[in-house]
């Protein structure tokens, strides 16, 4: 019997962080306590959003909107990574870059943790920004997720091409 596999993956979904980047928006216009701020944020290239505001408080409160937003949209927190506000000229801004993919550490980790701490019998092999998973009980592979979601890593996994 062949063995069965999935992949640990650690992708954004772009058009989920699209659109609670537009409903920030929104808010950002339409709250009272962000009138006369100056408040806005945008995409700044690819992987990077920019938050810029008239004082340090104001952009932290912008950020805090986007991430209540992104939450409500069933994305990980772990995926946002922002920076201090910092002044330029007359307002300040903060960078927000989104993480993706398993970066070679954190897979090593990863993959010490299923051998470690998984069922016998699970191998896991790093292809790249992602784990492949396999073993041929399926009820190990369940295991192993489980194991996963318990623990607390720095990085949004998603499970995928379970078969």
């Amino acid at each position: 019997m062949a063995d069965s596999s999935f992949d640990i993956v650690s992708k954004i979904d772009r058009q989920e962080v699209d659109n609670a980047l537009n409903q920030t928006v929104k808010e950002l216009g339409h709250r009272f306590d962000f009138k006369g701020t100056g408040a806005s944020i945008e995409w700044s290239g690819q992987n990077n959003i920019e938050i810029k505001a008239n004082s340090e408080e104001r952009a932290n409160a912008a950020l805090d909107v986007f991430k209540d937003k992104v939450v409500k949209r069933g994305l990980s927190l772990k995926t946002l990574d922002a920076g201090e506000p910092k002044l330029s000229g007359k307002e300040y801004r903060m960078a927000v870059a989104l993480k993706e993919g398993i970066d070679q550490e954190h897979a090593k980790k990863i993959s010490k943790m299923i051998r470690d701490e998984g069922p016998k019998g699970v191998k896991a092999q790093i292809q790249g920004e992602e784990l492949r998973v396999s073993s041929k009980k399926k009820d190990d592979l369940q295991d192993v997720i489980t194991l996963l979601k318990g623990k607390d890593l720095d990085i949004a996994l998603q499970f995928v091409n379970y078969r």
